[in-house]
């Protein structure tokens, strides 16, 4: 647990942080948040993929009020943009776990993507197990053969599988991630083994729990929001960044406040300095009025 200074929702002095699901800290003078990051699945969007509309209405008065709302997300940037508009967001948003940074328009700010002979290292690791890969280039989601795992992510990412002969000639020289899609306990028992493989070479993350991500070792969240706040002229100490997953960890970490999500990672909890409700009890409204409040 990060030592901060008050933070919204700060009650009686006299009672623990700890009861108020507060940061433990010495109190300092009172922040102005100007950014408010967020996690899209799992912490806006429900597992059906749902957002509450006391969330969507508080996030359009966080804009009125001059707050910067931006998402930071795993999903491709096709597989974002619906759920970005739907929020009615307008600052850029990053994307592909932290490997881009895009405008609404599409424009491309940041692009940090795996090299072609790393990629090609995952892909061929795969194959040799029979586990379930993918790529991207162009905004396309590209495979090798359709599977049920495919079918799966394609229709939660809301964007069509491309099945191309070899991802090696279809990749280009970068692709934003590579993306292992497996059962649950198999993502479990071969993240060890990913991460120990190309340790300092691949950043390897899980935004849901059949999924693991690779990308740049210079990509994630953090980076690429710190990227967008220095952009939009917000300090770190001014940054809310709200998230569930083990890949939101490092903006959590990072932002002057973390927050998590009732049903987020074990390890997520413990690393935040307060917790809000699980997407679609109006866990967003209620922080949102809590900082246009201070």
């Amino acid at each position: 647990m990060r030592g901060r200074g008050p933070q919204p929702g700060d009650g009686d002095p006299g009672r623990s942080p700890r009861e108020h699901g507060q940061p433990r800290s010495r109190r300092r003078p009172p922040i102005t948040f100007q950014l408010l990051a967020l996690d899209l699945d799992g912490t806006v969007l429900t597992p059906d993929l749902r957002v509450d509309e006391r969330d969507v209405a508080a996030l359009g008065r966080a804009l009125a009020a001059g707050l910067h709302v931006v998402a930071c997300t795993g999903r491709p940037f096709p597989g974002a943009l619906p759920w970005v508009r739907r929020l009615g967001l307008v600052d850029p948003f990053v994307c592909y776990q932290g490997a881009q940074v895009r405008a609404v328009d599409g424009s491309m700010l940041l692009d940090h993507g795996v090299p072609h002979a790393l990629a090609i290292e995952v892909v061929r690791w795969c194959r040799e197990r029979g586990v379930h890969v993918q790529a991207y280039r162009d905004d396309q989601l590209l495979v090798e053969h359709d599977t049920p795992f495919g079918r799966a992510y394609s229709a939660h990412a809301g964007m069509p599988m491309h099945v191309v002969p070899d991802l090696d000639a279809a990749m280009g020289p970068t692709t934003p991630k590579v993306v292992i899609v497996a059962e649950q306990a198999d993502v479990e028992r071969m993240l060890p083994e990913v991460r120990q493989r190309w340790a300092g070479r691949l950043y390897a993350a899980t935004s849901m729990p059949t999924y693991i991500e690779f990308t740049h070792v210079d990509s994630d969240k953090r980076r690429a929001l710190q990227f967008l706040c220095e952009r939009l002229g917000v300090s770190e100490a001014a940054t809310v960044a709200v998230g569930d997953g083990r890949n939101d960890l490092p903006m959590l970490e990072w932002a002057g406040l973390g927050v998590a999500v009732a049903d987020a990672a074990p390890e997520v909890l413990a690393a935040a300095d307060r917790v809000i409700a699980a997407p679609g009890s109006g866990g967003i409204a209620a922080l949102v009025g809590e900082l246009l409040s201070t």
